[in-house]
């Protein structure tokens, strides 16, 4: 909490996306004959999974286990998360009277997420709990396209063509990630973060004048409740100071943007990032090596929150990760910095 907000640190705090994921065998055993988005629900699998790399790996923070579609198929839109296919949805949205059918989110839809991160908050103790909610581009994507996409084409098309459809799209969709945002906040969240996965598809053009403002009405929401955020997007390269701009308090960078270029774009704030995930596969030496150029890098930022570059990867040896999290937090900073 004190690097996110700039403040002097004794060493770089770390966490990472996707932390308990499918790369832990414990998570593994636990989620065995459930299905995502059940697993979603159940506060008590939402605790123990958001729990285990806090126990694992002694990271700073924990991550609330969640999905990015979670708030949608709360408020009743029929779509599942196919196993290898990922969130797919029964019938995409085209239409005006599509968007209308959409329910707005409030707390009574979610009453398994109060109760799992009021359960987090008790067991965290001084670890911070991020909340956390899909940007609207992304789930817009979703929900246009009937499931994932690499061309984003059908989304695409409804932004340039169809601006009356995907304005009130994305302002739903802004709306139920805020209410989603401000439930986990209201139960004892610290920080959140809005996930944008596919904001990289668009040109700083598009997203500025199509995307940009509803993903800061959901990070202005989340502003009213005194809570830093963090705004995240994927292959975001050129677009991490319009990002910044949005209303992050902390922008998150993959990894494939040095740390130190990426500084420059978003201005006086933090950053969180970002080696990349693959380098949890490499030798111990090299890893550390890299990760060491990641630190030094953050230094010359008003903040820096060490993470990888995107999600652990399903592969990965939890106990490579545990090297990892022991090397950046005792990695010697000199002075509070």
């Amino acid at each position: 909490m004190r690097a996110v907000r700039g403040e002097p640190v004794p060493h770089t705090p770390v966490w990472y996306m996707r932390q308990a994921g499918r790369s832990l065998p414990e998570y593994r055993r636990v989620r065995e004959g459930t299905g995502m988005l059940e697993s979603c629900m159940d506060p008590d699998l939402v605790t123990e999974i958001t729990l285990q790399p806090v126990r694992r790996y002694g990271v700073d923070a924990a991550i609330f286990f969640s999905d990015i579609v979670l708030p949608l198929k709360a408020v009743g839109v029929d779509l599942d998360i196919k196993p290898g296919v990922g969130p797919v949805v029964a019938t995409p949205v085209r239409t005006l009277a599509d968007v209308e059918a959409i329910p707005d989110l409030v707390p009574e839809h979610v009453p398994y997420v109060t109760q799992a991160v009021r359960q987090l908050v008790a067991e965290l103790g001084e670890t911070p709990l991020i909340g956390f909610a899909g940007a609207p581009f992304t789930v817009a994507s979703y929900l246009v396209e009937g499931g994932p996409s690499r061309e984003h084409a059908l989304t695409k098309a409804m932004m340039w063509g169809a601006p009356e459809v995907w304005d009130a799209l994305m302002s739903k969709i802004s709306g139920i990630a805020a209410a989603y945002l401000e439930v986990q906040v209201a139960a004892g969240a610290s920080a959140v973060q809005l996930f944008d996965s596919w904001a990289g598809a668009l040109t700083p053009g598009d997203y500025a004048a199509s995307v940009q403002p509803y993903s800061a009405g959901v990070l202005a929401r989340a502003g009213e409740l005194g809570v830093p955020r963090i705004h995240f997007g994927v292959g975001t390269a050129n677009l991490l100071g319009l990002m910044a701009e949005a209303g992050a308090d902390v922008v998150g960078v993959d990894w494939r943007s040095p740390l130190g270029t990426a500084i420059g774009q978003v201005g006086d704030r933090a950053v969180q990032g970002n080696l990349d995930p693959t380098l949890v596969f490499a030798p111990t030496g090299v890893m550390t090596r890299r990760a060491a150029e990641v630190i030094e890098a953050g230094r010359a930022a008003r903040g820096h929150v060490f993470n990888l570059g995107h999600g652990v990867l399903p592969s990965t040896d939890p106990d490579q990760l545990a090297r990892l999290t022991e090397f950046v937090q005792s990695y010697e900073l000199g002075q509070d910095s």
